[in-house]
């Protein structure tokens, strides 16, 4: 964990996105994974990636006693002003880099958002938020006029409004945060009776890792919101509870996923496990809904954390970890 009082210079701003897509193109469900294109696109994405871990890390500090959380602040502020600055992020030269910068964008702003109230220069501020809202508006355009219509009912649509929320909360921007409702609520609406989300349970064996992956920022823009005033899928028969309850429910052994999808799920085939990183928005539903069985199996899984989320989830959201 980096330490606040020393300040390390972040990694060189990454100004260029430009990979392709991960799956091989025959695969209907988008499932089975090209081996070279999922290397390419790790690689393109690892400077970024690491950033926003250490960055998440560092912002955490200031939810711990006695941090020097003037400190703090200023150290992430300064290190995001230093890729505003370069005008990092902003050449998004592939389709597919376009489709996945949303949750890199929530990364960035979720760790800017913990430290805002504490310090920040305000010409370190004021670039920041200027480069987040940018980037947080192409986004808004992009799934708007070009986005896939499949993608556009799935997670990707839901990182991208998370982002747009968080933008939203630290640049003070009504439209961004208009919009991540409208497409967090959009997607809510999607889900099926029972809970499960449609575009994602079209994914064959890794079905259930993307209602995973959308429940993740589904639930923390919902949380985002919920503090102005604003509740996506509550017009659609209170749609997140129903996300939220097929999800834990399919966490023993994925058999809801397996009876919609057909296909035993990835990680019940002992390819895979459940983590901590797979349940990080726990606490964010927890905040919204206090369930004290719930709050035990989510210790389970502890540390609940995600850097695309804003690092340890439970000292964000319940004021310490689970």
């Amino acid at each position: 964990m980096a330490r606040a009082d020393s300040c390390p210079p972040p990694p060189d701003p990454v100004l260029t996105l430009d990979y392709g897509s991960r799956y091989t193109d025959d695969s209907e469900t988008r499932s089975e994974i090209d081996d070279a294109a999922e290397a390419e696109a790790e690689n393109a994405l690892q400077p970024v990636d690491d950033f926003i871990r250490d960055l998440a890390d560092l912002a955490n500090q200031v939810h711990l006693p006695d941090a020097p959380q003037a400190e703090i602040a200023d150290c992430v502020a300064r290190q995001l002003a230093t890729w505003a600055r370069a005008g990092a992020l902003r050449d998004l030269a592939s389709p597919t880099a376009r489709l996945t910068i949303g949750s890199r964008i929530a990364g960035l702003a979720l760790a800017l958002r913990q430290t805002a109230p504490f310090g920040g220069t305000p010409e370190d501020m004021e670039a920041v938020r200027a480069w987040l809202a940018d980037l947080a508006h192409a986004q808004m355009n992009f799934w708007e006029e070009d986005a896939p219509p499949g993608a556009s009912r799935g997670n990707l649509r839901a990182w991208a409004a998370l982002g747009a929320a968080a933008t939203a909360d630290v640049a003070h921007d009504g439209i961004l945060r208009s919009w991540a409702a409208w497409s967090t609520d959009y997607v809510l609406c999607t889900a099926n009776p029972d809970g499960s989300l449609p575009q994602e349970m079209s994914r064959g064996r890794l079905a259930y890792h993307y209602q995973l992956h959308a429940v993740a920022p589904l639930v923390v823009s919902t949380r985002l919101l919920h503090d102005h005033g604003l509740h996506p899928g509550a017009r659609c028969d209170d749609a997140l509870a129903r996300v939220v309850a097929f999800t834990l429910s399919d966490a023993t052994d994925g058999a809801l996923t397996r009876a919609r999808t057909g296909e035993v799920q990835r990680y019940f085939d002992g390819t895979s496990e459940l983590s901590g990183y797979n349940f990080a928005w726990l606490p964010a539903w927890l905040s919204l809904a206090p369930d004290p069985g719930l709050a035990e199996f989510a210790s389970a899984y502890a540390p609940l954390a995600s850097s695309k989320l804003g690092g340890d989830q439970g000292l964000i959201w319940l004021a310490g970890p689970l």
